[in-house]
């Protein structure tokens, strides 16, 4: 337990570090634009890309490691879409901020740093295809069931331009090609190129997890919405019970990769449900508090997976 503490609690710790700064100095939430766009444009996009340009080409191809882990937070969403439309009977639009705050984890900021320091940077490359996967569907759900729920219906042209250009402008997905383009051309980069691109890379956890601090205390929680009772729960356990079974049951399944992914499912609510809210002006108190409260059970559920998972238990 010693073991597992002195690798969370680290992480955790800038977290709880930025949560303290953001309460001590009142900067506005404007202020973390610059570190939140390299965080976004250039420090993870680095990681990934380096990550996946050192990985064997062969290794990109398990699509029913890809195909579960998909499905898994598919269907997570559904159920919580479900749930709230049938006995919350929420509107469109509010039932798929719902289905996000149960589906959609903080695999972008919390996801490398902690699946790379608890199982080797050979996690970095099923972390980086899993989020390519699932933000590529999430950026499909997000506009198309928008679109749905507003009564001024966008073209279908529209709302597919939109999906398209929300996933191949991504800096992760682009990253993410661009590192398995470099695998496939066995591509070494300039000694003075790849020293930069490390340089960045290295920045990156530190820099994600204390912008994820900062953002919770310049949030401050106002009031726990019934539907956290549920959701959270969800978000922190079901989801990854479920990612677990699935991958966990497709034969020769590296266990590094079923740990990565299982991780990945555990993480809580991302920063982006409640962006999607705010973007769409719904639900969007409500969307805030689930990333906190997720965000801080999520040191106990986490904690206790990587206890699990480094101890041969699971």
């Amino acid at each position: 337990m010693l073991q597992v503490a002195s690798l969370v609690l680290p992480l955790f710790g800038l977290v709880l570090l930025g949560y303290i700064t953001g309460k001590l100095k009142k900067i506005p939430l404007e202020g973390l634009a610059w570190l939140n766009f390299f965080i976004l444009y250039i420090a993870l996009p680095a990681l990934f890309f380096r990550l996946l340009a050192q990985t064997p080409l062969e290794e990109f191809a398990n699509g029913s490691f890809l195909l579960g882990t998909t499905l898994g937070t598919l269907l997570i969403f559904l159920l919580c879409f479900g749930i709230a439309r049938l006995f919350r009977h929420a509107d469109i639009q509010s039932a798929t901020i719902q289905g996000f705050a149960g589906a959609y984890g903080n695999i972008g900021y919390m996801g490398p740093p902690l699946a790379i320091a608890a199982f080797g940077p050979q996690a970095g490359v099923p972390v980086a295809l899993v989020f390519c996967l699932d933000n590529a569907m999430h950026f499909t759900l997000a506009p198309t069931l928008m679109a749905l729920g507003n009564e001024q219906h966008q073209s279908v042209i529209n709302v597919i331009a939109g999906i398209l250009r929300r996933i191949f402008t991504h800096p992760f997905i682009l990253a993410t090609l661009a590192g398995i383009g470099a695998a496939w051309l066995n591509l070494s980069l300039p000694v003075a190129m790849d020293q930069l691109l490390l340089s960045a890379s290295n920045a990156a956890a530190p820099c994600a997890l204390f912008a994820m601090g900062v953002t919770a205390a310049l949030r401050p929680l106002k009031r726990v919405p019934f539907e956290l009772t549920y959701l959270v729960p969800v978000k922190l356990i079901l989801h990854p019970l479920l990612i677990y079974v699935l991958v966990s049951s497709i034969p020769g399944t590296d266990p590094t990769w079923i740990h990565a992914a299982v991780l990945l499912a555990a993480l809580p609510s991302a920063t982006n449900v409640f962006v999607i809210a705010q973007q769409y002006h719904v639900w969007e108190e409500r969307a805030s508090s689930a990333v906190v409260v997720s965000t801080l059970f999520s040191v106990v559920t986490v904690t206790i997976y990587l206890y699990l998972a480094t101890n041969g238990y699971l």
